[in-house]
Formats: C-alpha cells, sequence, structure tokens
C-alpha cells in the first residue's frame, strides 16, 4: 500500500470519444496493471477519490466519468442514453487510452457497464472488483427498486414522478447514508452528495437520468449473460460489499459463489457507497487479491 509519505499524483484528465468530453483521474506507473474504476449512480470518479491515493504505488488506476456524469460532457440530444451505448463508449475510452488488458473496479451502474465490456471482449478482463454491484435478481433491495421497476414496466408521468426524486439532494444524501452504523456516520463527509447533487441538477439531466432508468431493464435481462460468461471464464472476482446497502443487498454479494465457488466475498459494516467509510480497508483487499489472483506483471 501506498504510504502518505510518497503518494503518487492524481492527474485530471479529458479525451474526446466520439466527440464527446470524457473526465477521468489517472495514477499511478503507465506500465503497472490496470485497474479501471467504473463509478455508480449518481456519482462520478469523485467516489474513488480515496481509494486511488491508496493503489497507485502498485497500479495504474484510470477513473472515468460516463458520459452525462460528474465533469463529463453532459449532451441531451447528441447522444442516445442506454447501458449498451455507454459500455461501447466506455469500451471505446479504453481503446482511445490504449488499454488492452485491465481489471475492472464496478460500483452501481458501473457494473453493468463493465460485465457488458466482459461480454464484449473478455480477454481483456484480468479480474473484476464488485463494490455493490449487482449481477443477480436476489440482488435487488425489493422496496429500493420498486418504483424503478414499475418505470421500466409501464414510462408515464406517474410513474416517472418517484424515480425523478431519486436525484435530489435528499435522495441523493439517503443513499449515502441509508444502512452506515453510528459508529461510521461521521465519517461520511456532506462533500460527497452536495457534489452528486450540484452536477445532477445540470440542464438537461431529468430527460438523462429518466432514460438510463427506465433502460435498466436491458441488464436485468443480461444477468444470464453475466453470469454464463462467470462460468465460462472463472474470472477472479472479489466482492467487497456494504451490508447495510438497501439498494443492492448482501444477497447479491453472496451469489456470485453460485457461478464463481472461489469469489471472495467480504461484506463490511456500511452502506451503498462503502469507500466513504471504508477505503483503507477496501484498498487491503483489493491489493492483496489482485497480487494473489492476477500479479503484479499483467496490465496494459
Amino acid at each position: 500500500m501506498t504510504s502518505t509519505a510518497s503518494v503518487p499524483p492524481i492527474h485530471h484528465r479529458t479525451v474526446t470519444v466520439r466527440g464527446h468530453a470524457i473526465f477521468y483521474r489517472e495514477a499511478g506507473p503507465a506500465d503497472a496493471p490496470v485497474l479501471l474504476l467504473l463509478h455508480g449512480f449518481p456519482t462520478s470518479s469523485h467516489m474513488f477519490r480515496d481509494l486511488i491515493p491508496r493503489l497507485a504505488d502498485t497500479y495504474r488506476l484510470i477513473a472515468p466519468d460516463h458520459l452525462g456524469f460528474g465533469l463529463s460532457a453532459a449532451p441531451a440530444d447528441a447522444f442516445p442514453y442506454s447501458f449498451a451505448e455507454l459500455a461501447a463508449l466506455t469500451g471505446e475510452f479504453t481503446e482511445t487510452l490504449g488499454l488492452d488488458r485491465f481489471a475492472i473496479y464496478v460500483q452501481d451502474y458501473g457494473a453493468p457497464i463493465g460485465l457488458r465490456l466482459a461480454l464484449a471482449h473478455p480477454e481483456r478482463i484480468t479480474a473484476v472488483v464488485t463494490q455493490n454491484g449487482n449481477a443477480y435478481e436476489e440482488g435487488l433491495g425489493a422496496e429500493a427498486w420498486a418504483p424503478v421497476l414499475a418505470l421500466i414496466a409501464d414510462r408515464t408521468p406517474e410513474t416517472e414522478a418517484p424515480v425523478r426524486a431519486i436525484r435530489s439532494l435528499d435522495g441523493i444524501r439517503w443513499q449515502y447514508e441509508t444502512g452506515v452504523p453510528a459508529a461510521y456516520r461521521d465519517l461520511l463527509s456532506p462533500d460527497a452528495w452536495h457534489h452528486d447533487a450540484a452536477l445532477m441538477a445540470r440542464e438537461g439531466q431529468d430527460g438523462i437520468q429518466l432514460d438510463l432508468i427506465a433502460d435498466y431493464g436491458s441488464n436485468l435481462a443480461l444477468y444470464p449473460a453475466f453470469q454464463e460468461w462467470f462460468r465460462a471464464s472463472r474470472v477472479p472476482l472479489l466482492a467487497v460489499w456494504g451490508e447495510g446497502d438497501e439498494v443492492f443487498v448482501p444477497a447479491g454479494a453472496e451469489a456470485f459463489r453460485r457461478d464463481l465457488p472461489d469469489a471472495e466475498i467480504h461484506l463490511l459494516p456500511t452502506g451503498h457507497f462503502a469507500l466513504e467509510t471504508h477505503a483503507p480497508r477496501i484498498a487491503e483487499l483489493i491489493g492483496d487479491f489482485l497480487e494473489r489472483r492476477v500479479g503484479k506483471g499483467t496490465g496494459a
């Protein structure tokens, strides 16, 4: 792990993919094994701010903001917002950077995006780290998913309304705080949800985010394909999961063992955004896992 005396710098860069500006954070040696960090809703690469310095002495960390999120471009009408398109764009992003072998860290939306990358180019994926990144129906929290499933089934003004509230300041704060025990609550930085809420309030976000949430059913339909890839590839997989998450519940973490008996599962006493409270522990688990299961000599 990286000592505080020698923290590698984090670079903040932008690259153009399909004419769209994609912002990303990068740290670590250029010739080190690559870990591609794929964030979820409603955040951005900002969620990896405490993780990147802890791994950057050994790995090359690359964390893009998905189109429509964070500091990447968010064209309202010039991009068809779907998970298939975001995954394809992410694939083109990796090719633009010359990445041909990498492990993926996936959280929330990052999971279907990263796993779609794996289906398209399985030879490129060295390992999967999933932090509350789901691939099984039993991982869907019933109460949290009820309004989303209603929207997927029938998109109307009535089904859009409760889903629209998810990206409000209160809705975003709920995702950060829910399931975090009192002992860890004061580790949560309010900066995180205010940062997300400010970017989610940009012009055009209402339509962008509703389109993506309405398209989430396409990810559920791919769960069997993701699971078949797990079985066929035997990809090394580490699940570091906030056990208090009500969006993607712990059963989703345990389910990986059904298709990957050697999956390493760690349930942590926190919520959906586990890095907010447990970045040091997650960094330790990732470093140990990648060294044992992938090695230090495999990368882009």
